[in-house]
């Protein structure tokens, strides 16, 4: 199983961060061991002081496919749920001054969250789904994938250009704004529309 990773696909995140808006999307990847296991804590590293949350509409693949085109991509996954992308952002930002690659930051032990996933069936369309995350009862980030630059049959499509995929992969597929610093005891839980997918303590 692999992890594919959509960046600035939100043009409100991509302001927050001050970054370029791309002409395509931004690509990278997490190894299966990023996968934070089920009912452990979020421990932050020792090699970071800026662990922030990024939440995003995540889809299961449920056969294997290349060069997918656009009007079949809906065929290629038939879950959807929520995660977090953990980003050690003050290692990204040494790496991106650098020109180098953000492995480091994004790719580390534990920093994918995977939430519960449902029927993408449960849902009217996937074009128009709300999504939320919670610090401490608190709504930290809240999307709705009309907003994407890049909606999920695209990015489907795109990313099996470059890489075969193969069930039971996932695609992160963008977070909206409102990212930021976790700390310990912070509870983090997502929602897409009025379901409950995770509940994460961070340590």
């Amino acid at each position: 199983m692999k992890i594919i990773c959509i960046g600035r696909n939100y043009t409100n995140h991509i302001a927050e961060l001050k970054n370029e808006r791309p002409a395509e999307p931004v690509v990278f990847m997490k190894p299966d061991s990023a996968v934070l296991l089920k009912q452990h804590p979020f421990v932050i590293p020792e090699f970071s002081e800026e662990i922030h949350h990024e939440i995003e509409i995540i889809v299961k693949i449920n056969k294997v496919g290349k060069y997918i085109e656009p009007k079949f991509a809906h065929k290629y996954y038939d879950e959807i749920s929520v995660g977090i992308d953990f980003t050690a952002r003050d290692l990204q930002d040494k790496l991106k001054a650098k020109g180098l690659p953000w492995e480091k930051a994004k790719a580390f032990d534990g920093s994918a969250v995977v939430g519960e996933f449902l029927p993408k069936s449960d849902f009217v369309s996937m074009e128009n789904l709300t999504f939320e995350l919670t610090n401490n009862s608190q709504t930290v980030q809240k999307g709705n994938t009309g907003f994407m630059l890049w909606k999920i049959d695209e990015l489907v499509s795109y990313v099996s250009q470059f890489f075969t995929l193969k069930i039971g992969d996932i695609i992160f597929t963008g977070t909206p704004e409102g990212v930021a610093a976790v700390k310990p005891n912070d509870v983090l839980e997502g929602f897409l529309e009025d379901k409950k997918l995770f509940r994460i303590q961070v340590k």
